[in-house]
């Protein structure tokens, strides 16, 4: 669903900021009906525009504060292995994110992790599962911008 109109980027704006508003209170913000909102909203999940409506967790408040990028780097680009790496990543609920690269690396990890010591049982638990080249950590000392709403224009 790409030809979305000013309404439905309205009523995705409102929900990026709230996921939680009522039908009632997103009709008002975008001067639809309740039910004309719930109609929109349940289209805009069918066509999967909406992919989940979720609660954003402070990290320190839940005991993990640290948020680390990990750059992998692998000699093996075989199919098998990316089914390995992939099975491997998705069963560790710490990692956050996994994304193929260009240019030098060619993955970038998002971890949340309690401390360095948690990093280090996540890192051993991923290369026990799958062989990894070459592998370097940042950690993040200070969160200057960390947003999920996408820029509707």
């Amino acid at each position: 669903m790409t030809n979305l109109d000013q309404t439905d980027r309205a009523i995705l704006s409102v929900l990026q900021r709230d996921a939680g508003i009522s039908m009632e209170d997103l009709g008002t913000a975008v001067n639809l009906s309740r039910n004309a909102v719930w109609r929109r909203v349940k289209l805009l999940e069918d066509a999967g525009v909406i992919r989940a409506r979720v609660a954003l967790l402070d990290p320190v408040s839940v005991d993990l504060p640290l948020t680390v990028f990990v750059q992998v780097r692998t000699s093996t680009h075989s199919a098998d292995w990316l089914r390995k790496f992939a099975t491997a990543t998705s069963a560790i609920p710490e990692i956050l994110g996994v994304h193929r690269m260009t240019g030098d690396l060619d993955y970038l990890i998002r971890i949340q992790a309690r401390d360095v010591a948690d990093y280090d049982r996540i890192y051993q638990s991923l290369i026990a599962r799958v062989p990894l080249s070459d592998v370097s950590a940042s950690f993040v000392m200070e969160n200057i911008k960390d947003t999920h709403a996408l820029p509707l224009r």
